[in-house]
């Protein structure tokens, strides 16, 4: 079936093409498909600070799970993500070849979180007129549409370019294929919620897409994280930030969580939980890296911070903003580990775990360098191993060793479980963690300040309620 945009009037495709590149910068903020997909599980908590970060109960009730259809970061992902694949439509329908399939990869890819998040996907039939309500896929029927676009446009898809993973590539089709037949048990599952049962064939698709990708391991894990992680031969598929000009915001990946005191400075907001933290032996390389150079910058390992922070150099310490008789400069700032949804007292500002995924650019903080990463040959070396461990062909091999190899610690073990657990620890906070725990049975559990197992209705979404004026949309169940 052919898609369509139901435009009018002349369009200009290459125009609408750089837009559909410049949506993928929707993931970098702390909301939209970033919190629905992080905030939402056991690796990142908003706590309400005293008066800062209640945002009417914004992030509280992503992480416990008690959003409505009314709640603003559903309304905002699910707008963000339609509003650009109804840009993609235009291009398809009026693009050169070249830049149709590239606008068939990014559809997919928006169309692949719309499944993911939501369940049902809202489409218009060519020339289809914009005052006709959209028709409606079901999830299996969108999996199929995702699956059938991918692999009519990877052939016709370039190679990926060294150093610059921003285009649409035969690389980054192969793994967003590998992702979805690895996910297919779950997208056409007879209840959202599952049981879910992974046909050998569709893990056999995960490895032979894998196996199509031409990449292989960084030898330092950060080197995906650096300014100038243009040039790690590990990244797939990114979004390009320019040093001082155009990108996105990427610097919400310092600024969400640190505190103001330090550098960078922060909003003194997100963090993650103990239970998340206790995952990595704390000489994990993947969350405590540093360099002279970044010790003279910004006085602290770059990763999952913890403890006494320090300013630039590394010597003298940080304090908060609480003033007391014993220290009228402030408190030492000490980021603990104990955190809860709503913290006051004395750890008002230094409670939870706080998180630096990418190295902040010290020559441009507000504007860095740093790519944002959407995939990585990590990610898809582990799916390859899950694929294996449940029906696939071959052997996981050597690929929990050569994961860990980088890391300074012992492989997890070659089961569903040590993937899960590899899984967690490698891609933290890389917009993977909600589909990981929904594919593995965990995403209703109870875990850390959600003490309870959540209603089967969370597994998915709701269809926020603005877009229920489509007659074709219905609700999805339970909301």
């Amino acid at each position: 079936m052919v898609i369509g945009g139901g435009s009018s009037g002349p369009v200009n495709a290459a125009s609408l093409l750089t837009s559909s590149y410049e949506g993928l910068r929707g993931f970098q903020t702390q909301g939209q498909m970033f919190a629905l997909d992080e905030m939402s599980t056991d690796a990142l908590v908003g706590p309400t600070r005293g008066g800062d970060w209640d945002d009417n109960a914004t992030w509280r009730q992503i992480h416990v799970h008690t959003w409505a259809p009314d709640h603003n970061e559903v309304k905002n992902a699910w707008n963000a993500l339609l509003s650009q694949v109804y840009n993609c439509n235009l291009v398809i329908e009026n693009g050169t070849p070249a830049e149709v399939a590239q606008a068939r990869f990014l559809r997919a890819f928006y169309y692949y979180n719309v499944v993911d998040l939501f369940g049902q996907a809202p489409y218009r039939e060519a020339g289809s007129a914009l005052t006709d309500d959209p028709k409606v896929w079901t999830r299996a029927e969108a999996t199929g549409f995702i699956i059938s676009e991918l692999e009519a446009v990877v052939s016709q898809l370039p190679a990926r370019t060294a150093g610059d993973a921003s285009m649409a590539n035969a690389d980054a089709a192969h793994f967003l294929l590998a992702k979805i037949y690895l996910n297919k048990g779950v997208f056409t599952a007879a209840a959202a919620a599952g049981p879910y049962t992974f046909e050998a064939g569709d893990m056999n698709k995960v490895i032979e897409n894998v196996n199509a990708i031409n990449s292989s391991l960084a030898s330092n894990y950060w080197d995906n994280f650096k300014p100038e992680n243009n040039t790690s031969p590990e990244i797939l598929f990114s979004s390009k930030n320019v040093r001082g000009g155009a990108g996105g915001g990427i610097q919400y990946h310092w600024r969400m969580s640190m505190h103001y005191n330090q550098t960078p400075d922060g909003w003194n907001g997100f963090s993650t939980v103990a239970e998340y933290y206790n995952k990595f032996n704390a000489n994990d390389k993947r969350i405590k890296y540093s360099t002279p150079e970044i010790i003279a910058a910004f006085g602290n390992p770059v990763g999952l911070q913890i403890g006494q922070i320090y300013k630039p150099g590394g010597v003298e310490i940080a304090r908060d903003r609480i003033k007391t008789t014993a220290n009228p400069l402030g408190q030492p700032l000490i980021y603990t580990p104990a955190v809860t949804l709503i913290t006051s007292g004395a750890t008002l500002e230094s409670a939870g775990i706080r998180m630096q995924k990418y190295i902040p650019d010290a020559a441009n903080i507000g504007t860095p360098e740093n790519d944002f990463v959407f995939m990585r040959y990590s990610d898809a070396l582990l799916m390859k191993a899950e694929a294996v461990l449940r029906g696939g062909s071959g052997s996981v091999g050597t690929i929990m060793t050569d994961i860990a190899a980088r890391t300074g610690q012992a492989a997890s073990p070659a089961t569903l479980d040590g993937v899960y657990l590899e899984r967690g620890k490698e891609l933290w906070l890389e917009g993977w963690r909600r589909n990981d725990m929904v594919r593995f049975g965990k995403f209703l559990e109870a875990r850390e300040l959600k003490p309870y197992v959540s209603d089967a209705k969370y597994i998915l979404f709701p269809i926020p309620a603005d877009a229920l004026f489509n007659a074709n949309l219905s609700q999805n169940p339970g909301y």
